[in-house]
């Protein structure tokens, strides 16, 4: 069984200490792309000047969330990795000599899409990408309209701040890919999102769906001893249907450390931006007095495959 002690004495002599400074943005995304990268960029700037050698952006931040209804004309926003969004990222990333991490909307070839993270290193060249795996398709979250599922698995991208496993969104449900990134060599698991409420149930069920979307992912944190960070947009969206239909982002990105404590937290009504100082030495710390991963039974998941299968 697991120890309780907060700070247990292996910890102690393990952690070396290798502090890093994590960025968050949590943006409210308007209609104006010109508008949104101005904003994205001022805080991009606010991170680096605060101390943020890693810094995320929300999920899409350059436009409003295009998958609230299945329309054609939003797939006008497509660009391909090279395209204007990843060239403004990466000249962000080289003038303050950060790391990276943005998301956009890939246009791979004519009617293929993917909903793409990419990481742009201190110099600005591009270090990782990732496409994501899983793709919703609920109400006002029409993704499968407009993206397939990612074919470059789940990575682990090596940055020289720090191992980064760059997930998106939707990913943030299923423990497959926080494993699988973490086996890796992530140290950190870094979401770009955007999450909210997207039907008026009251607050008890507001409350509860953001409880959910936290825990999970905090779980996350302690069965894999890593960092998360979540990275939410804020605010309302509308759909254009009705003057009250859309999403309202519920923001409130946060990271949590190994032990699933969560380190900071940004508001559920504003864009904000975070610098959450992170041990990364806790990650080792962690392993040793919880070896979760020395003491899983791969011998005995075979029948998991066999169950998906089906």
């Amino acid at each position: 069984m697991a120890r309780e002690d907060p700070e247990p004495a292996n910890a102690r002599r393990a952690a070396s200490g290798r502090p890093l400074s994590l960025g968050l943005v949590q943006l409210a995304v308007g209609e104006d792309p010109t508008r949104n990268l101005a904003g994205a960029a001022d805080a991009i700037a606010d991170a680096a000047a605060r101390g943020a050698e890693v810094i995320c952006l929300p999920e899409l931040f350059a436009h409003r969330y295009p998958c609230q209804r299945e329309d054609t004309a939003h797939f006008d926003l497509a660009e391909p990795l090279g395209g204007a969004t990843a060239e403004w990222l990466s000249k962000r990333a080289a003038a303050h000599g950060v790391v990276l991490v943005g998301s956009i909307f890939e246009r791979r070839a004519p009617g293929l899409h993917h909903n793409t993270a990419l990481i742009f290193g201190p110099d600005g060249e591009r270090v990782g990408v990732y496409r994501k795996m899983h793709i919703p398709d609920d109400p006002l979250y029409q993704e499968k309209f407009y993206f397939a599922p990612g074919d470059l698995g789940f990575p682990c991208v090596e940055t020289g701040r720090a191992r980064i496993g760059p997930l998106v969104c939707w990913d943030q449900w299923f423990p497959e890919a926080a494993r699988a990134s973490a086996l890796a060599g992530s140290e950190i698991l870094i979401y770009p999102t955007a999450i909210g409420w997207q039907f008026d149930l009251g607050e008890d069920e507001d409350r509860a769906q953001h409880d959910a979307w936290e825990t999970v992912q905090r779980g996350h944190a302690i069965a894999n001893g890593v960092f998360v960070a979540a990275v939410n947009r804020v605010g309302f969206e509308p759909t254009g249907d009705a003057p009250d239909a859309g999403i309202r982002f519920f923001g409130q990105s946060f990271v949590c450390d190994p032990r699933g404590r969560v380190l900071a937290r940004a508001s559920a009504d504003d864009s904000q931006v975070l610098v959450v100082e992170c041990d990364l030495s806790l990650v080792e710390a962690t392993r040793r007095d919880w070896p979760f991963l020395r003491d899983r039974r791969v011998d005995a998941y075979g029948a998991l495959r066999s169950l998906l299968d089906d």
